[in-house]
C-alpha cells in the first residue's frame, strides 16, 4: 500500500491531526502530507503514505488554487479569524473600489509573512514567538498570483478564488488588501480547491475513505512521459548510475523497468538518464 489519499479536510482539526487518523485507521507505518492547512481551513489535503512519503518534495512547488472569504473592517494579530482583534472599524466600501484593489495583487510580488506562522527562526516555528509575545519579522518572499476568479463584494464580506504559487499566505493577502483599503482585513474563510493536477473533487472525508481511494505513486504523475529500460538499463538506474544511453532536454520521467513495473523518476539530460527517486 504505497500512493496518496485526496482527504476533504474539516474545519478545526490540523493537519497532523488527519495524518495520525489516516495512520490510524489503516495501520500504516510511514504517514505524511503534502502542504499544511490551518485549522480553520477546510477542503483537499494530500495524503502520502508508506513509500509514497519518498515523493512527497515533488508536490511541494504545485500551483495551488483555494476558496477565501476575506472580512474587512478589522485587523487580528494572526491575520485570520482565529485571532485577537487589534481593531474593528465601520466600513462604507464600493464594490467596483474592493474589487479594483483585489485585483491590483495579481502577477508577481513580494509578500510579508504572517508572525504567526510555521516558518522558522533559528529553528522554532514564528508561531511560538509570537504566542510569546515576540514578533519576528521574516524578509518578503516572492509570489505570484496566477489569477482571481469569482469575485464578490457584499459589505464587510469579500469573497474570490484563488491561484497562486508555492509559499502564499492568503491570510497576508486579506491583511494586506486591508491595509491598502485603509480598513483593516483578516481571512475569514478558506478551503484549498486544487493543488497541482489534485481537485477537490475527488477528495473524501476520512470516515469515507478507504483504501479503494488510494492513488498509486506513478498515477500521481499524469503530467509525466515514461520512459522504459532493458535490463542492462534497470540494472544501471536502480545502482545509481547514469544509463548514457538515453539522453536528451532536462526533463523528469516516469521509469519502468524491462518488466515493465514502476521503479521511480529519473532525470534526462545531455550526459544521459539519472536516478531522481526509486520506489
Amino acid at each position: 500500500m504505497d500512493g496518496f489519499f485526496l482527504l476533504n479536510k474539516e474545519k478545526g482539526v490540523s493537519s497532523n491531526f488527519v495524518v495520525q487518523g489516516i495512520k490510524k485507521k489503516f495501520n500504516f507505518k510511514k504517514v505524511g502530507h503534502l502542504g499544511t492547512l490551518d485549522p480553520m481551513a477546510t477542503g483537499l489535503l494530500i495524503i502520502a503514505v508508506n513509500k509514497a512519503t519518498k515523493f512527497s518534495s515533488y508536490f511541494l512547488n504545485e500551483i495551488k488554487a483555494y476558496s477565501a472569504e476575506v472580512t474587512l473592517g478589522g485587523s487580528t494579530d494572526t491575520d485570520d479569524a482565529e485571532g485577537e482583534f487589534l481593531y474593528q472599524k465601520d466600513i462604507n466600501l464600493s464594490s467596483k473600489k474592493v474589487l479594483t484593489f483585489l485585483n491590483s495583487f495579481l502577477g508577481d510580488s513580494l509578500q510579508q509573512p504572517p508572525s504567526y506562522s510555521a516558518l522558522k527562526h533559528k529553528g522554532k516555528p514564528l508561531y511560538k514567538y509570537a504566542r510569546e509575545g515576540k514578533i519576528v519579522v521574516k524578509p518578503p518572499r516572492e509570489i505570484t498570483i496566477f489569477g482571481i476568479e469569482n469575485p464578490n463584494f457584499k459589505n464587510p464580506l469579500l469573497s474570490f478564488d484563488i491561484t497562486c504559487s508555492k509559499g502564499t499566505y492568503i491570510r497576508a493577502i486579506a491583511r494586506d488588501i486591508g491595509e491598502l483599503l485603509g480598513c483593516g482585513g483578516y481571512l475569514s474563510k478558506l478551503k484549498r480547491i486544487e493543488q497541482g493536477c489534485f481537485s477537490i473533487k475527488s477528495a473524501k472525508c476520512i470516515d469515507k475513505i478507504s483504501k479503494d481511494h488510494i492513488i498509486t505513486i506513478k498515477e500521481a504523475f499524469p503530467n509525466l512521459d515514461s520512459i522504459s529500460l532493458n535490463k542492462e538499463e534497470t540494472k544501471i538506474y536502480t545502482n545509481g548510475g547514469m544509463v548514457t544511453s538515453l539522453y536528451g532536454k532536462k526533463k523528469i520521467f516516469k521509469i519502468f523497468s524491462d518488466i515493465n513495473q514502476f521503479i521511480g523518476l529519473g532525470e534526462v539530460s545531455d550526459k544521459g538518464l539519472k536516478l531522481k527517486q526509486l520506489v
